[in-house]
């Protein structure tokens, strides 16, 4: 009967889940269908008046009256006299012999086109940076609040080394995640940036001293972010849900008893920026909807994110250092530290980040079915970020 009742619960939840994404959606497209369809024509009146500009020059140049010999043909109305304007030239051969200056005069050759204009030299100084950060509309690309460094559960690409010390069952790890973050529309108001979106990501670890690399668990998270920025001062609150699972051949191995560990879940983030080197961060969370159901709810978390002024920025790569602490009441509020230091490099894909970073874990495992053993680690890894 519990099971028949803890079924109906969770159909219920879903119906709920699928009637608020539902109204969600069709507000996303009446506030957004226009504008899309707006873009997708483009302006028709500018095209217009360029090709009418264009075609005016062309007839110009065309038709303008040149000083030629006796016996040279001399170019009609809407015709070429030669086609040898538009030849491409080379800027490094010469184009007037020193022995040949007594022919030239005698047949002048036409005068060449006039080159177009070299396009402006980009700033060395300038660090290169994802235009769609300050679009608005649909999928703008970027996001308002920026990724934690040192968050072990932010959803990124990532592949990590873990050596964990003094542990009874594991000591050589493979950590991977798969996840990114993606505004579905921002919009701006109050002068400020507010956007919402979808965040998702896959935690694993691996038993690297296991004969098969064993899956030793797996988290899987997906929420709702909603987003906003004002200068230096960014906010993200996220609606989520999150699921873990051990690995068959881990439960095989080592007969583990399995907790099925499930919660949703809402957090709130603030984050200040000072410069371009600093960045200090804060925030709380509650889960609800637990299984195990006697699960403390609260949580908070904190750190700080420093970034070198030096090299320039115009190197492309720079050091960077982050710390996260994070209190759980389930833990009886004991801290999980985490430090992560590296460096950055600028630029990688379109102006995306990748990051070479040393790490070091102390606290709870943030691995899901085993939130309840402390764990000490150090790593490497590498991080990338859309």
């Amino acid at each position: 009967m519990a099971r028949i009742a803890n079924a109906k619960a969770k159909e219920k939840k879903q119906k709920i889940v699928l009637a608020v994404g539902g109204v969600l959606l069709l507000g996303l497209l009446a506030i957004q269908g226009p504008k899309f369809l707006k873009m997708m024509k483009g302006p028709s009146a500018p095209a217009a008046a360029a090709a009418t500009s264009t075609s005016t020059s062309t007839s110009t140049s065309a038709t303008a009256p040149a000083s030629t010999p006796s016996g040279t043909a001399v170019a009609t109305s809407g015709k070429l006299a030669s086609l040898s304007l538009f030849r491409a030239k080379d800027p490094f051969v010469q184009l007037v012999s020193e022995t040949g200056a007594s022919s030239s005069a005698k047949t002048p050759a036409p005068a060449p086109a006039p080159a177009p204009a070299d396009p402006a030299p980009e700033t060395a100084s300038t660090p290169p940076r994802v235009l769609a950060d300050w679009q608005t509309g649909l999928l703008p690309g970027g996001t308002l609040f920026k990724p934690l460094i040192a968050d072990p559960r932010w959803p990124h690409f990532a592949a990590a080394y873990q050596q964990y010390l003094r542990d009874p069952s594991l000591r050589d790890v493979a950590a991977v995640s798969f996840g990114e973050t993606f505004a579905l529309i921002r919009e701006r108001f109050w002068n400020s940036w507010w956007e919402f979106g979808i965040q998702a990501g896959v935690f694993a670890i691996f038993d690297l001293d296991a004969f098969s690399k064993d899956l030793i668990n797996a988290d899987y998270f997906v929420a709702i972010p909603f987003g906003y920025r004002n200068g230096d001062l960014s906010a993200l609150l996220r609606v989520f849900h999150q699921s873990s699972h051990l690995g068959d051949e881990f439960l095989l191995r080592t007969k583990a008893q399995r907790v099925n560990l499930s919660y949703e879940g809402i957090d709130a983030k603030g984050s200040y920026e000072l410069g371009d080197w600093l960045r200090l961060y804060g925030g709380f969370g509650y889960i609800f909807d637990t299984d195990p159901p006697d699960l403390r709810p609260w949580s908070i978390q904190y750190g700080a994110e420093v970034a070198s002024p030096w090299p320039d920025r115009n190197k492309g790569w720079r050091p960077i250092a982050g710390i996260d602490v994070q209190h759980r009441e389930e833990n009886h509020w004991s801290s999980d530290l985490s430090l992560r230091t590296g460096i950055e490099i600028d630029g990688v894909l379109a102006s995306r980040k990748m990051q070479i970073l040393f790490e070091y874990f102390l606290g709870r495992s943030p691995n899901g079915q085993f939130f309840k053993n402390k764990i000490e680690s150090i790593g490497v890894g590498a991080h990338f970020h859309f």
